[in-house]
């Protein structure tokens, strides 16, 4: 190979490197990113310190300053404390004392720096393997994208973006009819993963066991949260049972985003904005004076979207939300079609609007 070619393929592969290096660093995407991590950071400060936000802090700067470095070095593991401990305490002899060994203890400072650097790194990279693979089980609980049972059909669609999440879809046939659900679990992450797989065979349960219809459901389902929890979690759902007789489609809303329904005779969207406080956060009796179930007498060619927030809170790099506005009018754009088709369109809709963002 000539020099020639040598220089113009080490310039095309330093530009494929920095391509590569740069990729996805928008201001806006900087600028979100610094915000979280500040976020973070300020949440480890107010927990360490042990004082919530806009409380007046009785302790001295200094001392919570301590309580801070503490808390960051407690995750740590014992051995890696002791690693940066022998980093700083390298450092110090060099800047302080003269001679050999003096000189020497600022390369294995740095030494001990960059390998538990390295560490930490491979360690975030087990952990999201992990993660991976717990986002790959949650979505093959998921129902398949494309389900029919008899005259209806089943069209869904999920993206756990770079984690596991509480989103939670569900087509459940039985003799009587089929029910579907979909939910969201308050947080994110594996606790919020978790909740889901419990709420999903609670749901399983209660309707193999009972076949309630959809307020009932809903009822036997903020009972058994409620009973068995401790935290803050709660979860916002929707559910629509669809008899086998044809009959009207029974559909209960738990505080979630309200479903767009498309009527084909008169080619239009409406919202069905029924009234319901999320799963878990009040007791049974406060939860079933606010639940109002809705009968809906669907026609051959009229469609139901249900969706979560996860769709209508993504945001392009100008941190612009898509928002239900625009789902609303794509809907009424393509309402008329066959359910798979309709998730094909809202998918590229989405994707093309956060421009290689994250759902």
């Amino acid at each position: 190979m000539s020099l020639k070619n040598e220089t113009r393929q080490a310039f095309q592969n330093t530009r494929n490197f920095y391509r590569e290096y740069t990729k996805g660093m928008t201001p806006e995407r900087i600028g979100k990113e610094f915000q979280d991590d500040s976020r973070r950071l300020m949440e480890l400060y107010y927990d360490a310190v042990g004082v919530k936000p806009g409380e007046k802090e009785k302790k001295q700067p200094p001392v919570r300053v301590f309580k801070l470095l503490s808390s960051l070095l407690l995750r740590l593991t014992p051995a890696r404390r002791l690693a940066l401990g022998f980093s700083f305490a390298a450092f110090v002899i060099h800047f302080l004392w003269s001679g050999p060994v003096a000189a020497l203890m600022l390369p294995l400072g740095i030494l001990t720096l960059v390998l538990l650097l390295l560490l930490e790194l491979l360690e975030k990279s087990d952990v999201m393997k992990e993660i991976d693979l717990a986002r790959d089980i949650q979505i093959s609980l998921l129902p398949g994208s494309n389900i029919k049972h008899g005259n209806l059909e089943f069209a869904s669609f999920a993206s756990t973006a770079s984690e596991v999440g509480g989103d939670y879809v569900d087509v459940i046939n039985t003799d009587d009819g089929t029910y579907y659900v979909i939910a969201d679990v308050s947080g994110k992450g594996l606790s919020a993963s978790l909740y889901m797989v419990r709420l999903q065979a609670l749901v399983h349960l209660i309707i193999e066991k009972l076949k309630p219809d959809p307020k009932e459901l809903f009822l036997h389902l903020n009972d058994y949260i409620k009973s068995g929890k401790k935290d803050k979690t709660f979860v916002t759902a929707c559910a629509a049972f669809f008899p086998s007789d044809g009959t009207a489609v029974k559909m209960c809303r738990a505080g979630h985003n309200p479903p767009l329904l498309y009527q084909a005779s008169r080619d239009a969207v409406s919202e069905l904005r029924s009234s319901g406080l999320g799963l878990g956060m009040t007791s049974t009796g406060v939860f079933k004076e606010h639940l109002k179930q809705l009968s809906i007498n669907m026609q051959p060619g009229d469609n139901l979207l249900f969706y979560t927030d996860g769709l209508t809170e993504a945001r392009n790099p100008r941190m612009e939300q898509y928002d239900e506005h625009r789902l609303r009018d794509l809907f009424e754009l393509y309402g008329s079609l066959h359910a798979t088709t309709i998730l094909g369109k809202i998918q590229i809709a989405v994707e093309e609007f956060i421009e290689g963002e994250k759902l």
